[in-house]
């Protein structure tokens, strides 16, 4: 070979493969083969409008350079959002992540534009240093890069890479940079292929604030009573509701939500009369779909919302499919005293606070004995119950368990067809450590009712302490999709992925929680951990500083003792990162 037919320079390397190849293609080749041809359009179009130039995609690895290292890095941080942005739909199991490594040095470049040389070699090695769905990058890119793109580094020390005669130090990239159009914090959700709807929170008229929790009972009961409809997709209580109070953009709640229908409402209650005013209103255009008054006396309120129900399905199934058929039910009337206690009640429980967990649980005892007939009761009293224990409130002990068993059971036997029931005994079992017992019963919630997105939480839950961990990712997955704003369920997603060892992920979850539950104390308790695993004790240390801010009494032997899994591998991964942080012993 001639030295006309080749030239020296310095370039900046990008080298990726994808992380798992070989077990995707053995679980669905054809799906695997059509996920790595989108890759690779992403690469493409990443590499070259950031200026760089494609070398090789031969099978699933990537290999480009650039006149720049700014670029280079700019380049792999747009390809790994893109990429989690395109597979955050699929389940964990089928997620094509890749490893990119950047590395500033020479090549060899033939009259062909092929290149070799220790450049290459070593941004290939770089590569192989991270994890799936992360970047890392040589020293040399770092000094280049400082302060002039939007990232964070966390020094990887001086590695020694294969085939490479001197250590290369390593870091590796924490912070990439999202565009403004789709942050970190939530994915952006898509309308499903049926009837969607989100149900605002009511407007109190009754020119009395004290009956605000009126106004919000109304709204989740026809809030669950819409979900129960065959065929239609309902976002849940929680998100809806971040919503209270605040003045509305039906379009800006429809992309919110991925959903083409938005219901609003107003309530008077005066006596024993109740007026509800409600609109149905296309998410897309604002324009108004339908609207309806309804007036019934208050013990009629059952009738009156299986009757606003009705009238909701009939105008969607009009300007949507036509198909769908509301279940036919019969409920008669209600004991209005019962009914303003129950209300009164969840609104205290849903503060998620001691004080709310105890008036909460007085008033719930009270309506039973007013309405031994309202069985459901007995449910929200289980999942009560067993909270005060689980986070340690009003010096519940163990016995809670038991007594939320007892009570779910209740619910259970009264009506095993209602899926608040089968959830809350399957929630109870599973506290229990019977998760045998408690999956089958969280699968029947779920069958019961689509929509529940408490059902797919714990569904959720019951496979993960199962061990079933991929599996409760697809639960925990659905039940956010129902319910986007629930933080309780980015958690359990975060500490599934953290199981699994996807620690670039459930970092990702963790943040998200933070920001929907800035003062949670667990979540910065896993992400403590997960900073010990990727060697970054100083972020570990910060985050356990804010913790003991936040709750000075928490202990990571409260989180062990509570978390029901069936094999203790992943309550020992979890003090083990903690441990390599120096926050245990």
């Amino acid at each position: 070979m001639s030295g006309s037919d080749q030239k020296k320079r310095l370039v900046a390397i990008l080298a990726a493969d994808a992380a798992g190849y070989s077990r995707l293609m053995a679980d669905d080749d054809a799906a695997t083969v059509a996920a790595l041809d989108a890759a690779r359009s992403v690469f493409r179009r990443q590499i070259e409008s950031h200026q760089g130039r494609v070398i090789d995609m031969a099978g699933d690895s990537v290999l480009s350079v650039f006149e720049l290292a700014t670029s280079a890095v700019s380049a792999a941080q747009a390809i790994q959002q893109a990429l989690g942005a395109a597979s955050s739909a699929l389940p964990e199991h089928r997620r094509m992540r890749f490893r990119i490594g950047v590395h500033l040095g020479e090549i060899i470049e033939k009259a062909d534009a092929t290149v070799y040389g220790d450049g290459v070699n070593i941004a290939a090695r770089l590569e192989g240093l991270c994890e799936p769905g992360g970047i890392t990058v040589s020293d040399a890119v770092y000094s280049a890069v400082r302060g002039k793109i939007t990232a964070d580094f966390v020094d990887q020390g001086e590695q020694q890479v294969k085939n490479i005669a001197y250590p290369v130090r390593a870091f590796r990239i924490t912070g990439i940079a999202r565009s403004a159009a789709a942050p970190a914090a939530d994915p952006v959700l898509r309308p499903p292929d049926k009837p969607s709807l989100a149900v605002l929170p009511f407007t109190n008229m009754s020119g009395d604030p004290e009956q605000e929790y009126f106004a919000d009972g109304i709204t989740e009961d026809i809030i669950t009573d819409v979900s129960k409809t065959p065929g239609l997709f309902v976002i849940a209580r929680n998100s809806s509701f971040t919503y209270k109070k605040q003045n509305v953009d039906v379009k800006e709640v429809g992309r919110k939500f991925g959903v083409r229908h938005v219901l609003e409402g107003s309530v008077r209650k005066a006596g024993m009369k109740v007026r509800i005013n409600v609109q149905l209103i296309d998410a897309e255009t604002g324009g108004h779909v339908w609207a309806e008054r309804f007036d019934r006396s208050l013990e009629d309120i059952f009738a009156l919302q299986d009757e606003v129900t009705q009238k909701i399905v009939e105008a969607l199934k009009v300007n949507l499919t036509g198909r769908e058929q509301a279940r036919p039910r019969e409920r008669g009337k209600v004991n209005t005293e019962a009914y303003d206690h129950v209300l009164r009640a969840r609104g205290l429980l849903l503060q998620f606070t001691p004080q709310g967990a105890i008036e909460g649980n007085v008033l719930l005892r009270r309506a039973l004995e007013l309405d031994p007939g309202m069985t459901q009761i007995y449910a929200y009293l289980a999942i009560a119950v067993a909270t005060e224990y689980l986070n340690g409130w009003n010096d519940a002990g163990p016995d809670r368990l038991d007594q939320a068993l007892a009570l779910a059971r209740k619910a259970y036997d009264a009506d095993s067809t209602d899926a608040f029931a089968c959830n809350a005994l399957a929630i109870s079992l599973m506290w229990l450590r019977r998760l045998d017992e408690a999956e089958p019963l969280a699968r029947r919630a779920v069958e019961l009712d689509p929509n529940f997105s408490q059902g797919y939480g714990g569904l959720g839950n019951a496979l993960h302490f199962a061990g079933k961990h991929a599996e409760a990712i697809v639960a925990y997955e659905q039940a956010l999709r129902l319910d986007p704003e629930f933080n309780i369920w980015i958690h359990a997603l975060g500490r599934a992925q953290f199981t699994l060892g996807g620690y670039a992920d459930a970092e990702a979850t963790f943040k998200r929680r933070l920001i929907h539950m800035p003062h949670s104390d667990v979540t910065r308790a896993y992400l403590a951990s997960l900073y010990g695993h990727t060697g970054r004790a100083e972020e570990a240390q910060r985050v356990w500083r804010e913790l003991m801010e936040i709750n000075p009494n928490y202990t990571a032997e409260h989180t062990l003792r509570i978390l029901p899994y069936k094999d203790r591998a992943p309550l020992e991964q979890f003090v083990e990162g903690l441990r390599k942080a120096g926050l245990a012993q």
